[in-house]
């Protein structure tokens, strides 16, 4: 991987719905253009490790904390009443923005968990814009999918889940994610504070088998917890707002054209390798990376990303 390298610029842009969103540039102002899209939905760009995917003298690499999250403003927890404008076409409409602001005709498209949902929507609602796909611990955030880590998966953590669905509160017909959706957007202060802090108990549980765990809460700041939880929540109780013929299994044969590469651990149980497995399957111009030793992301993970982003750009396979 590359050296962490510091921001050249960066700025805000603002959207038709009223939010500021926060983007960042670093490595070669002439270099190939980078887009990094975060995970979560809601974990913010953070202290800038997703930096070290990207030869800093090759890309002109684009961060950007998506809206309700990070240092885009305001946070979803100080405009609840913002929350139902906060979808997928919302972020895409950001990305967009940003893009036009900065001057980029066609960028790498990148990303990690949500962020790969992310890219692939974007990929899909711009394919002219996107020169080439990199992503890792793959998700398209379909119904299966969020029916698997709130619920399925519940099977490996009986007790954990117990938890989770005993503090959800939810009412005769209610997921438990759309429980926790429900509370975290209309609670009472209180309330939206114990369903994260529930919520953080439950995330924190269905990575503890990925062999780069790390025993604790996966949010030490109680804010950040509670913007995680309420954008997640969110987001996976409307299938990340991408319905029926809109998800992106149902039309990723649309992205045939474009070269990708898609890395997933082994050992992830919180988003199993079916995901990737059955995107790779109906995109020819991909490849599946299966790093056996890892879970949810990792060190060598984010290798075999670096590897892949590099691999593009000295084979300007964007110019194609």
């Amino acid at each position: 991987m590359f050296p962490i390298t510091e921001p050249f610029a960066h700025g805000r842009v603002q959207n038709p719905d009223g939010d500021s969103i926060y983007w960042e540039t670093s490595g070669n102002p002439e270099g190939t253009p980078a887009l990094w899209l975060h995970g979560g939905p809601g974990s913010g760009l953070g202290a800038g490790g997703y930096r070290k995917r990207f030869d800093p003298e090759r890309f002109l690499l684009v961060g950007i904390d998506q809206r309700g999250c990070g240092r885009s403003t305001p946070l979803v927890v100080d405009a609840l009443d913002r929350l139902a404008a906060n979808t997928t076409d919302g972020l895409i409409a950001d990305i967009e923005l940003v893009r036009e602001h900065l001057g980029i005709d066609r960028w790498v498209v990148t990303g990690g968990s949500w962020g790969s949902t992310l890219a692939l929507a974007y990929a899909l609602a711009h394919p002219d814009r996107v020169a080439a796909i990199v992503l890792g611990a793959v998700t398209t955030t379909g119904r299966d999918e969020v029916d698997w880590i709130t619920e399925t998966v519940g099977r490996l953590f009986p007790e954990a889940w117990e938890r989770l669905e005993r503090a959800s509160g939810r009412r005769a017909g209610e997921r438990v994610v759309e429980a926790y959706a429900r509370v975290l957007a209309t609670g009472t202060p209180e309330e939206r504070r114990q369903a994260a802090d529930a919520w953080d108990d439950w995330e924190t549980t269905h990575v503890s088998l990925d062999p780069n765990a790390v025993p604790g809460p996966l949010h030490d700041d109680p804010v950040q917890r509670q913007v995680f939880a309420t954008l997640v929540t969110h987001y996976w109780a409307n299938d990340a707002f991408l319905p029926g013929g809109r998800a992106i299994h149902n039309r990723v044969a649309e992205l045939a054209h474009i070269p990708a590469a898609l890395i997933h651990g082994r050992h992830d149980v919180s988003s199993p390798v079916i995901t990737p497995w059955l995107l790779h399957r109906q995109w020819p111009a991909s490849r599946l990376i299966v790093v056996e030793t890892e879970g949810h992301g990792g060190p060598e993970s984010a290798e075999r990303m670096a590897e892949a982003i590099s691999g593009f750009a000295r084979r300007g396979e964007w110019e194609a």
